[in-house]
């Protein structure tokens, strides 16, 4: 993966976060016009989190750079590093802009009380049976960015990262679905092409009668058309990300995702990261990342990665 589709892909990620802040918890009905979505709302709009600055990631982005720092520090994925960073975000700010943690899943914060409490973090995702949000999803771009083993290694690790915090098999296959298409699309960059080669190379790693082909094909449907009104559901967020990636450019893909109402930081997240490795760190526009917080931190993360020197 090039250097400049690793970047936009982590930086696509945290605008897009940080662009759907304001807009959090509304259903599409109450959003402004799709033209008059911006970093900062339009003037009269009822903002969400009203005391965060505008440009501020919430736990979407802070996730993602907890297991992006855990990569880079480790060399692998070590699923206690990476639950002790979620554990030090959680309760002291870990890679939150001013170490304000403003935005917690309620799966999530269930989860880590339980690792905390001394649950393995292979078993704490657990600790909700049947939670199925967007949590271990929105982080795991990362991932897809950092690894350069075989799609299979990928595949397993995408699972395991997701059961410290949403440990479901439909969780696990979604993770590992998105981090396939991510893949795909840095070679191919054509996105929808990408996304069948995913679903494809999938289902061959699965295999014809394995749990997580079922997981796949019956309860994702990756198949069928997207439908979604932007829920924090883990399914319907792959449905929201399907839908905004079919804009033209960065910029039209996050205030799709944000005209979808609900879970709009969480769903540009994931569509910005997935669409910044098509289009690179020059594809994101300067408007939005000017005015992004915290960059002097990621770029420090960055520097001890090897992609600063590629």
């Amino acid at each position: 993966m090039e250097k400049s589709q690793i970047l936009g892909g982590l930086y696509g990620l945290l605008v897009g976060d940080a662009v759907g802040v304001p807009y959090e918890f509304h259903a599409a009905n109450q959003l402004p016009p799709m033209e008059e979505i911006d970093m900062t709302p339009p003037a009269g709009f009822n903002r969400a989190h009203r005391g965060v600055p505008i440009g501020t990631w919430s736990d979407d982005g802070a996730q993602a750079l907890c297991l992006l720092d855990s990569l880079v520090e480790c060399g692998e994925l070590d699923l206690a590093n990476f639950a002790d960073k979620l554990w030090a975000w959680y309760d002291k700010g870990l890679w939150a802009v001013d170490h304000h943690v403003f935005d917690v899943g309620i799966q999530t914060s269930v989860s880590l009380q339980a690792y905390h409490q001394g649950i393995s973090p292979e078993n704490s995702g657990f600790a909700n049976p049947e939670g199925k949000g967007n949590g271990s999803l929105m982080r795991v771009l990362p991932l897809a960015l950092w690894h350069q083993g075989s799609d299979e290694q990928l595949v397993i690790d995408s699972h395991k990262q997701s059961l410290v915090t949403h440990g479901h098999l439909t969780n696990q296959v979604a993770c590992a679905l998105y981090c396939l298409w991510v893949r795909e699309v840095s070679k191919i960059r054509e996105i929808e092409e990408a996304y069948r080669e995913a679903v494809d190379r999938l289902r061959e790693i699965y295999g014809a009668n394995s749990k997580e082909r079922d997981e796949l094909d019956l309860t994702i449907k990756p198949d069928q058309e997207p439908v979604s009104r932007g829920g924090g559901y883990v399914v319907e967020t792959i449905q929201s990300v399907r839908i905004a990636v079919q804009e033209a450019d960065y910029e039209q893909v996050i205030k799709k995702a944000i005209s979808l109402g609900e879970d709009t930081d969480t769903n540009a997240a994931i569509a910005g990261g997935l669409y910044g490795v098509k289009v690179g760190l020059e594809g994101i526009p300067d408007k939005w990342y000017d005015l992004l917080r915290g960059k002097s931190e990621v770029e420090s993360l960055i520097m001890r990665w090897p992609v600063s020197n590629s």
